[in-house]
C-alpha cells in the first residue's frame, strides 16, 4: 500500500497531496504511461486528477520521498503531439516546472519554500534534476520495441518528448548525459525522431559555449541538424581567415580541434556536404592563400582520421569522392612520402598527362559532362596539393627539356579555367620566370643581376600583367629554388629577401616556406637532401618572419577583410545557382551540382 506526499504552495499557504501507491505501483506505472494528456487521464483518472490539483499551484516542489514519482506523473501527462488547449496547456505548465525545479535564483519563491522545508535550496535542485536526467537517460536507452512485439508501445515514442522536455534545460551542465543520449541513440524506427526546437537549441548553445558535449555527440548533431554542421564549418573559417597568423603550421591544430575531420571519416555524407562549402569557396575566390592551404590541410587531417578507423568501419573512398575521375583518385590520394623519391618525376608525368587529357576532352565537347570531370580533378588537385609543392621542388634541378610538363601542372593548379590559347600563355609566362630564377640561383655569381630581380618583383606585384600570372605561383617557384638549390644560403637568402620585399608578398613566402617545411616533416626519412635543405628552410623562415613582424596590422587588416568577403560570398551562395554554373556560366554541365543533405 504505502503514501507519498508532495508538498504544495497555493496562496501563500502550504497543502499537501497524498499519492496513493495503491493506485498503482512504479513498475505499474511506468507500463501505463501514454502519450498524451487526454488519454492518461482517460486510462488513470487518479493522475488527472492530481493534475488539476498541482497546475494550479504556481510553485511546486517534492521532498526526496516523491521526487521519482512526481517525475513520472508529470511525464505520463505530457503530449508528444498536442491537439487541444489542454494539451498545450499542460505542457507548457510541465515544461514551466521542469525550469523552476532547476533554478537557483536565491530570491525565488522555490527558494523560499525549500528554505521553509530545511533543505539547502541549490544541492536539492541539482538533485532533483540529476535524478530526472537519470530517469529519462535510462528510458532512451531502452531499445525499440516496435519490431519484436506489435501491441507493445514502442519506447521510442517516449523520445520526442524528452527531447523536447530538454529544451528549456540544455545549458544547464547536468542535463549533458541525457543531450548525449538523445543524439546518440540509434535511429531505430520512424518514432525515435528529435525535436527540431531541441536540434536548434543544442546547436546554439553549443555553438555559444555554454554546453559541454562529447566528441561524438557533436558528430551526432552534426548527423541531426544540418544547420548545425555549416555552422561549425563557417566557425572554422572565421576562426582560420580572421587570424593573420593562420599559416599552415597552425592550421592543423586548429582543424583538428574542431572535430569536421573525425566527423567526415564517420559518415560519409558530412564529408560531402563540408566538401561541397569548401567548392564553393573556391568558386568564389580562386586563388585565395588561405583557403588553398585550408582545404590541403582539412583533407590531410581527414585522411588521417580515415586511416585510423579499423577496417569493418572504413568505406570505400570513391564513396568519398564520387564525382571525381576515378583514374586520378588513387594516383593523387597517394602521398608521397608513401614512395620512393625516385618514382616522383614518372608519377608527376603521369597526373600531369591525365589531366591535360582530360582539359583536351572537355574543351573538344564544349563543355558538358568534361566541365565536371575538370572542375572535380583540380579539386582534387588542390585537395592533394603536396603533388603540386613536389612538381615545385623538382623544378629546381630539372632541365630546359624537361620542364614542360611541371610547369604545366602548376599552372593548371593556379589558373585551371583557362582555355587552351590563355593557357599557352600562362606557360610561356611561367617559363620565364623559371628561366629568372634558374639564371639567379644556379648561374648567376655575386653581384645579383639587378634587370632580373626588378623583373621577378614586376611578376610577383599586384600590378596586371599582360598575360596575368598567379603570385602565388611565381612565390612558390622563388622559394623552392632559395631551399632546394645549391646556391650559398646567404645569396639565396638575399634573393628572396630583396624580391619579396619590392612585391609586398612578404606573407605569402612565408606560408609557402611553412608548407615546404611541413610537407619535408612529413616525409620523416633522413636524407642527404632533407639533412641538407631543412636548415636552410628554417634559416629562410626566420628572415621571412622577422620581415612579417613589421607588417602586422597590415595582416590584421587583411584578415579581417577576407574573413568578412569569404563568410558573406559562402552564406549567400550555399542554397543559389548551382556550383558549375557558377564555376562558368558559359559552359555549366546540367545535373552536375553535388549539394548533398544528410
Amino acid at each position: 500500500m504505502g503514501f507519498r506526499h508532495i508538498r504544495l504552495r497555493s496562496r501563500g499557504k502550504l497543502s499537501v497531496v497524498t499519492l496513493q501507491r495503491r493506485t498503482f505501483s512504479d513498475c505499474e506505472f511506468q507500463h501505463n504511461i501514454q502519450s498524451s494528456t487526454t488519454e492518461t487521464m482517460r486510462t488513470v483518472p487518479f493522475v488527472g486528477q492530481f493534475l488539476g490539483r498541482l497546475c494550479w499551484n504556481p510553485y511546486v516542489t517534492a521532498d526526496a520521498e516523491s521526487r521519482s514519482l512526481l517525475l513520472q506523473s508529470l511525464w505520463s501527462l505530457y503530449s508528444e503531439e498536442p491537439h487541444n488547449a489542454v494539451e498545450r496547456k499542460a505542457n507548457q505548465w510541465i515544461r514551466n516546472l521542469l525550469c523552476q525545479l532547476a533554478t537557483e535564483e536565491e530570491d525565488s519563491a522555490t527558494h523560499m519554500l525549500v528554505k521553509h522545508m530545511g533543505l539547502p535550496p541549490k544541492e536539492y535542485n541539482l538533485k532533483v534534476l540529476r535524478k530526472m536526467v537519470w530517469l529519462l537517460v535510462e528510458e532512451v536507452g531502452e531499445s525499440c520495441s516496435s519490431l519484436a512485439d506489435p501491441n507493445q508501445r514502442c519506447s521510442c515514442d517516449s523520445v520526442l518528448a524528452a527531447s523536447v522536455a530538454c529544451v528549456p534545460l540544455v545549458t544547464c551542465p547536468e542535463t549533458a548525459p541525457l543531450i548525449g543520449a538523445l543524439l546518440q541513440r540509434p535511429v531505430t524506427c520512424d518514432k525515435a525522431a528529435l525535436s527540431q526546437h531541441f536540434l536548434d537549441a543544442v546547436t546554439s548553445a553549443y555553438s555559444r559555449k555554454c554546453v559541454s558535449l562529447e566528441a561524438q555527440a557533436v558528430v551526432s548533431l552534426w548527423c541531426h541538424n544540418l544547420a548545425s554542421l555549416e555552422g561549425a564549418v563557417m566557425s572554422l573559417l572565421d576562426s582560420v581567415l580572421s587570424n593573420p597568423a593562420s599559416i599552415p603550421h597552425n592550421l592543423e591544430h586548429t582543424i583538428t580541434h574542431s572535430l569536421l575531420p573525425k566527423a567526415c571519416s564517420q559518415h560519409g555524407s558530412i564529408f560531402l556536404i563540408v566538401n561541397d562549402i569548401f567548392r564553393s569557396m573556391l568558386v568564389q575566390v580562386e586563388g585565395n592563400q588561405t583557403v588553398l592551404y585550408l582545404i590541403h590541410t582539412f583533407t590531410l587531417c581527414f585522411l588521417r582520421e580515415l586511416a585510423a578507423l579499423q577496417p569493418q568501419e572504413c568505406v570505400s573512398l570513391k564513396a568519398f569522392f564520387p564525382h571525381t575521375p576515378q583514374s586520378l583518385l588513387d594516383p593523387l590520394l597517394t602521398h608521397p612520402s608513401e614512395m620512393a623519391q625516385e618514382a616522383w618525376p614518372e608519377h608527376l608525368a603521369w597526373i600531369t598527362a591525365s589531366l591535360q587529357r582530360l582539359t583536351e576532352e572537355e574543351e573538344e565537347e564544349e563543355g558538358n559532362r568534361g566541365q565536371c570531370g575538370v572542375f572535380e580533378a583540380w579539386f582534387l588537385l588542390v585537395q592533394c596539393a603536396d603533388w603540386v609543392e613536389v612538381a615545385s621542388q623538382l623544378l629546381v634541378s630539372a632541365r630546359p627539356q624537361d620542364c614542360g610538363p611541371l610547369l604545366w601542372l602548376l599552372t593548371f593548379y593556379h589558373h585551371p579555367t583557362n582555355r587552351e590559347h590563355h593557357r599557352t600563355q600562362q606557360l610561356v609566362a611561367a617559363r620565364e620566370v623559371w628561366d629568372h630564377l634558374r639564371s639567379l640561383f644556379l648561374l648567376s655569381a655575386p653581384p645579383l643581376p639587378a634587370d632580373r630581380l626588378q623583373s621577378l618583383a614586376e611578376l610577383m606585384s599586384a600590378v596586371p600583367q599582360q598575360p596575368s600570372l598567379d603570385s602565388l605561383l611565381v612565390v612558390s617557384l622563388l622559394v623552392n629554388f632559395a631551399v632546394f638549390s645549391h646556391n650559398p644560403l646567404s645569396g639565396a637568402g638575399e634573393i628572396v629577401r630583396m624580391v619579396v620585399q619590392q612585391s609586398g608578398l612578404v606573407r605569402e613566402a612565408v606560408c609557402v616556406l611553412d608548407m615546404v617545411e611541413l610537407r619535408l616533416n612529413r616525409e620523416g626519412s633522413s636524407s642527404s637532401l632533407t639533412d641538407r635543405v631543412k636548415p636552410r628552410a628554417r634559416a629562410l623562415q626566420g628572415t621571412l618572419t622577422h620581415m612579417a613582424q613589421h607588417d602586422t596590422h597590415t595582416l590584421t587588416h587583411m584578415a579581417q577583410h577576407d574573413t568578412h568577403t569569404l563568410t558573406h560570398m559562402v552564406q549567400h551562395d550555399t542554397d543559389t545557382q548551382p556550383l558549375w554554373q557558377r564555376w562558368d556560366t558559359h559552359t555549366a554541365a546540367p545535373g552536375c551540382s553535388t549539394n548533398q543533405t544528410l
